[in-house]
């Protein structure tokens, strides 16, 4: 049996006010013509459908023919809500897509999913656990107040749910796990909500020894391994969705099994789709920012840029620097004093109005503004096209 494991689509979601919703759609198009030339018998979808659990319609849009175009030939899709879904909302067109091999999960559940390969006749059963929250399980692990006392309670819940869940493995199906969790080990990216406070809600490895030939595993942005027994893994997201993720190549992963164990073949299939983001540092001030731009540096991208100034920019400059080029999303200013001083982490710290204020202070002599001043101020950057207040942020 051949499975693509995919997740994080995170259908909704924007850069900085920009609609990623045109690369959402490059991203299906090119998902469902990979199932087809790979010859995918199965699609696991790990959760995150959405962005947020009141998505726009255009998203759900999406995601429903997504799911119809994936099994218009009769392959199956499984797909588990995560913790940016509301778990109600994606299951609940459940009555209208089973007939057509769509399981969508919700919730915790103590059944596993059992999926059938026309291709091949056999048969998988799928430890199918969405994001297990303690809201969501219903229950109070622990009244212990220690980080790590939680952890421990939390590992040993999933780790139970897991192995109930995979009570159904028999020896002549093909057996899989999927779920949307922090797995201790995983290196994180800045688009990701966190699940966990501090390390409290993050599950240890050992708890997804439950047998799976494979552990499909959903949350995490970067496609990657995670150590354990077995083959456990994070598809990553299809589209880069923060700048953390600048230079990442996004991918899905096919996977190849036979009933009843044997050590799976793994390979990460690389994504074409999707606009690149870029960081610029541009230490040659303006003049070199101008330059890359005639050259056609990076035409595609989105890019955050930090660019080395004597003095400040206008918001005319700022305006007409944006206009040259439709991806700049961030524009940081670099001061000789602020690198020497190592302020530049600090900056994006600071509210909108404190960095005015520093801002007036510096072009001023020292002077403080007036309140009514910082808020009209304000007010022009609210009014102003999408990104300049990012801008005067810093971030």
């Amino acid at each position: 049996m051949r499975i693509l494991h995919t997740g994080d689509w995170h259908l909704g979601k924007t850069l900085e006010g920009r609609s990623r919703l045109r690369e959402q759609e490059d991203f299906v198009d090119e998902l469902v013509r990979l199932a087809d030339e790979q010859q995918a018998d199965a699609v696991l979808m790990a959760g995150d459908v959405y962005d947020s659990v009141n998505p726009p319609a255009s998203a759900e849009q999406l995601f429903y023919e997504a799911a119809a175009r994936l099994t218009e030939r009769g392959r199956p899709l499984v797909v588990i809500a995560g913790n940016h879904d509301q778990p109600e909302r994606v299951s609940s067109v459940t009555p209208l897509v089973n007939r057509q091999g769509i399981t969508l999960v919700g919730m915790p559940t103590a059944e596993a999913v059992t999926i059938h390969a026309p291709r091949t006749g056999e048969t998988a059963k799928i430890a199918a656990l969405p994001y297990p929250s303690e809201a969501r399980l219903n229950e109070v692990l622990t009244t212990d107040g220690d980080e790590n006392v939680l952890r421990q309670a939390y590992s040993r819940r999933v780790g139970m749910l897991m192995q109930r869940l995979a009570n159904s493995f028999g020896p002549d199906t093909v057996n899989l796990a999927m779920s949307h969790i922090y797995v201790l080990g995983g290196v994180e990216s800045d688009s990701e909500r966190p699940i966990q406070v501090g390390g409290a809600y993050t599950v240890d490895p050992s708890s997804l020894s439950i047998g799976a030939q494979y552990t499909a595993l959903g949350h995490l942005h970067r496609a990657q391994a995670v150590k354990g027994d077995g083959v456990i893994r994070y598809s990553g997201s299809p589209l880069a969705y923060s700048f953390s993720e600048a230079g990442q190549s996004k991918s899905v992963t096919m996977v190849d099994l036979a009933p009843g164990g044997g050590t799976p073949n793994v390979e990460e299939v690389l994504l074409s789709c999707g606009r690149p983001l870029v960081r610029w540092k541009a230490r040659g001030g303006l003049a070199e920012v101008y330059r890359w731009l005639e050259e056609g540096r990076d035409p595609q991208a989105f890019i955050d840029m930090e660019v080395w100034l004597d003095d400040a920019m206008s918001l005319k400059e700022i305006q007409q620097l944006r206009k040259s080029h439709d991806g700049i999303i961030h524009i940081r200013p670099v001061y000789p004093e602020m690198a020497a001083a190592g302020l530049l982490e600090q900056r994006s710290e600071l509210p909108v109005h404190e960095l005015f204020r520093k801002f007036y202070q510096r072009q001023t002599g020292g002077a403080q503004p007036e309140d009514s001043l910082v808020q009209l101020f304000l007010e022009l950057v609210d009014e102003d096209e999408p990104g300049v207040r990012e801008e005067v942020e810093g971030r």
